[in-house]
């Protein structure tokens, strides 16, 4: 078989890629069109996968995910343990916080939000659980690259970095000395980078309390609230310390 034709699994995954956070409804013509498939062959697989449960019809006739998909990813090995042993920590952090609490692990050179508490007087995101951003774009995003290999960190800054904000960070030697200072003092403001009505305070994931970094949880609140950083910064590293302590003792159980 020619290795220029995709094969059926690649057509269903190349179907499934098309929906994220800027795509998540889309008619048959958008994903034939966004994959570069033809309609016919688009409209065989998205039949396919309606079928099983992947991606469910809305009543406006587009398409979107659906829950079979939803259950599925749910269950990875990776993500399950870390969101169960965090979330109970998490609910703590966001009763007494009353700010939106995010746990988030790196994916190559991603970021990628695994679990969220948001409250209804919690300032509007622009990130939800699913969600990915280029890791070097977020709070969260910087402590994961400040413990990322060296390949991955030179991966992200030898290559463009986008400027969300003016207040973003760019300059590759001035977030080399940041990733430094995020690796000494364990925690990291992130004042209006990502978004200029938001500030994040990210602190690192252990498993245990020395061992390797497998996530980053973070605390967002409305910018221009300097007073609280100190005693957030001090609410987000206890519970990353308390998920580190957690992760470690399970390690220890089920080696």
């Amino acid at each position: 078989m020619s290795t220029t034709r995709s094969t059926a699994a690649g057509k269903v995954l190349k179907v499934l890629s098309t929906f994220d956070r800027e795509h998540q409804r889309q008619t048959l013509s958008e994903i034939a069109q966004r994959t570069d498939l033809p309609v016919s062959t688009a409209h065989r697989v998205v039949m396919e996968l309606a079928g099983w449960g992947a991606i469910e019809r809305g009543d406006d006739g587009s398409w979107h995910v659906g829950l079979r998909l939803w259950e599925i990813a749910s269950g990875c090995p990776q993500t399950q343990i870390l969101r169960d042993v965090a979330l109970p920590f998490m609910q703590d952090l966001y009763e007494g916080t009353h700010e939106n609490v995010q746990l988030a692990v790196r994916e190559g050179t991603e970021l990628v939000f695994v679990e969220r508490i948001a409250g209804h007087h919690s300032v509007e995101l622009l990130t939800m659980v699913g969600s990915r951003f280029p890791i070097g774009s977020t709070g969260m995003g910087r402590v994961l690259l400040a413990h990322a290999p060296r390949h991955i960190q030179d991966a992200v800054l030898d290559g463009p970095l986008r400027s969300w904000t003016p207040h973003t960070v760019t300059d590759p030697k001035a977030l080399r000395e940041q990733l430094v200072r995020i690796r000494h003092e364990q925690v990291f403001v992130s004042d209006r980078q990502l978004s200029e009505s938001t500030t994040a305070v990210a602190a690192a994931v252990r498993i245990g309390r020395t061992g390797p970094v497998t996530a980053a949880l973070g605390i967002v609140i409305a910018a221009g609230n300097a007073s609280r950083l100190r005693g957030l910064r001090e609410a987000a590293l206890r519970a990353a310390f308390a998920i580190s302590d957690e992760l470690g003792r399970r390690a220890k159980t089920t080696a």
